[in-house]
C-alpha cells in the first residue's frame, strides 16, 4: 500500500502514516459535502496548500491516495523488472519512412504480455518524440499489415472484423483512419500503441486479464478499493513507457499519452499518477475522466457505475447519490498532472461526454498550474469550434460525434508541437 496521510473519522485530522486499510478512510456519511469542485489546493483536513513543497510532500500525495481509494482502486507497485522481446522487425515501413517493431512486454511471470507495436520515423536528428495510445480493437487494426498478429482474447463485438468476440483478418487495416500511423509518422513522431485487452478485458469479470495476478495471499475476489479496469489500462500504459525509457530510439522527455472515451479515461489516470509522461491528451472522456462527477449533463456517477461496474473500485458506488461528497473533483486529477501539459479534446454532439463541463474542469484546476508557475488555461470561454486552444492546459472541439478522427490527430500533433518544439530532422 503506498504512503500517504491519513484521514481520521470525525475529525478529519490528517497523519502522515501509511494508509493500512478501508478503515482510515472516512465513509461517505463522514465526508462534507462540496457543491461546487473542491478546490485543489486545500487539504482534506481544510488547511490551506501554502507552499510548492507542501504541495509535493502532502496535498500531491494525499490526492493520489483518495483518487485510488474513493475511485479507481489502488494500483500495484511498479514491477520490479519488466522484460521486453523485438518479435519482428521492418527498417522499410511506410516505404521506408520509419521502422517497425512488434515487441512483447512481460512484467510477470503468469500474466499476459502487453503486445506493443511500436512504429518510428527513420529520417531524424535525434531521438523521437512518442504518442502512446491505448486501442480498443488490436494492434492488427492499426494498420492494414499482415504481419502483425491478432489478438488471441476477447474483443468487443463493435471492432472490424469481430466474429464471435474473436478477432479475425477481416479486421485488419479497418481502424487506420481512427489512428492515421502515417500522419504521426511524417510529422516527425513514433506511435507506440496496445491493446487495452491485453491488460483487462472489458467485461464485470476479474478472473482473466491482469487482475487475478496482484491478488494478495488468501484472497480470491476483489477488495472494495482494489483496482478496476480503468486502472488497468492505466497502469499498462505505465508499462510501456518502463519500455521505451529502455529504447535508444525514444526520447523520454518526449512521451505523449492518448486515449478516446474510457481509455482517455485511464490516460489521464496514468498521467496523474506518473511523471515520466510528459503530455496527456484524454479525448472525449466524459464522466469518470475529464467530466466533473457534480456535472449536471450527460453521464453521471450512479449511471457508469451502473452500466459498467468493473471500471472503478466499489468505493465509488457510496457516491453514486451523492457526488457533491467525494473529496475531490476530475480538477483536482488534473491539478496532478502539473506542471506538464493536457489537452482535453471534445465533439459538439457528443454532450454525454459535457464538453462544458470539461472546460470548466479545466478552469478549477488552473490554479494549481499558476500556484507552481507552470502556466494557465489562457481563457475564460471555450475556443470557436475547431480551434485549438493551445496552453498549458489545452482544449479543443470539433464538429461530429464520439469518435477518433484525423481532425484530432492534428490537433494532437500541432498541440505536441507547442510544448515538445517541432521534431528536427523533417
Amino acid at each position: 500500500m503506498p504512503s500517504c496521510s491519513r484521514a481520521l473519522i470525525g475529525s478529519l485530522v490528517l497523519l502522515a502514516v501509511a494508509v493500512t486499510s478501508a478503515a482510515d478512510f472516512p465513509s461517505v456519511d463522514k465526508l462534507p459535502s462540496h457543491p461546487g469542485l473542491p478546490d485543489p489546493l486545500v487539504m482534506l483536513n481544510g488547511e490551506k496548500v501554502a507552499t510548492p513543497e507542501q504541495w509535493t510532500q502532502q496535498r500531491r500525495p494525499e490526492l493520489k491516495a483518495l483518487f485510488q481509494h474513493y475511485m479507481y482502486g489502488y494500483l500495484p507497485a511498479a514491477p520490479e523488472k519488466i522484460t521486453s522481446t523485438v518479435e519482428v522487425e521492418d527498417a522499410k515501413y511506410f516505404g521506408g519512412k520509419a521502422t517497425k517493431k512488434q515487441v512483447s512486454i512481460k512484467y510477470h511471470p503468469d500474466a499476459p504480455a502487453i503486445n506493443l507495436l511500436l512504429i518510428v520515423p527513420n529520417q531524424r536528428t535525434q531521438p523521437a518524440g512518442v504518442f502512446i495510445g491505448i486501442n480498443f480493437c488490436g494492434n492488427h487494426t492499426v494498420v492494414k499489415d499482415p504481419a502483425i498478429p491478432l489478438p488471441t482474447t476477447w474483443i468487443y463485438k463493435s471492432c472490424p472484423g469481430c466474429e464471435t468476440e474473436k478477432a479475425t483478418d477481416a479486421g485488419r487495416g479497418g481502424q487506420a483512419e481512427v489512428w492515421n500511423a502515417e500522419q504521426t509518422i511524417d510529422r516527425g513522431y513514433a506511435l507506440a500503441t496496445f491493446y487495452n485487452g491485453d491488460l483487462d478485458p472489458d467485461f464485470p469479470d476479474f478472473t482473466n486479464g491482469v487482475h487475478p495476478h496482484y491478488l494478495k495471499p488468501g484472497q480470491t475476489t476483489p477488495k472494495s478499493d482494489d483496482w478496476g479496469a480503468v486502472a488497468a489500462w492505466a497502469w499498462g500504459a505505465q508499462r510501456v513507457v518502463d519500455y521505451l525509457y529502455t529504447n535508444k530510439d525514444i526520447d523520454r522527455e518526449r512521451i505523449a499519452l492518448v486515449g478516446h472515451s474510457r481509455l482517455g479515461k485511464a490516460t489521464l489516470l496514468a498521467g496523474a499518477l506518473d511523471e515520466r509522461i510528459k503530455l496527456i491528451i484524454p479525448l472525449q472522456a466524459g464522466c469518470g475522466g475529464t467530466a466533473p462527477s457534480r456535472g449536471k449533463v450527460g453521464e453521471s456517477v450512479k449511471q457508469i457505475n451502473d452500466r459498467f461496474p468493473h471500471w472503478f473500485d466499489d468505493e465509488f458506488t457510496q457516491f453514486n447519490e451523492r457526488p457533491d461528497r467525494l473529496p475531490f473533483d476530475q480538477n483536482c486529477l488534473v491539478a496532478l498532472c502539473a506542471p506538464r501539459p493536457v489537452l482535453f479534446a471534445n465533439a459538439v454532439e457528443d454532450t454525454w461526454a459535457n464538453p462544458d463541463g470539461q472546460f470548466e474542469v479545466l478552469k478549477a484546476a488552473a490554479p494549481v498550474y499558476r500556484f507552481l508557475k507552470a502556466g494557465d488555461l489562457g481563457a475564460e470561454h471555450p475556443p470557436e469550434v475547431g480551434k485549438l486552444l493551445d496552453s498549458q492546459l489545452g482544449y479543443f472541439i470539433r464538429g461530429g460525434k464520439h469518435s477518433m478522427t484525423k481532425e484530432d490527430w492534428l490537433a494532437f500533433l500541432a498541440f505536441a508541437d507547442k510544448h515538445f518544439g517541432k521534431p528536427t530532422g523533417k
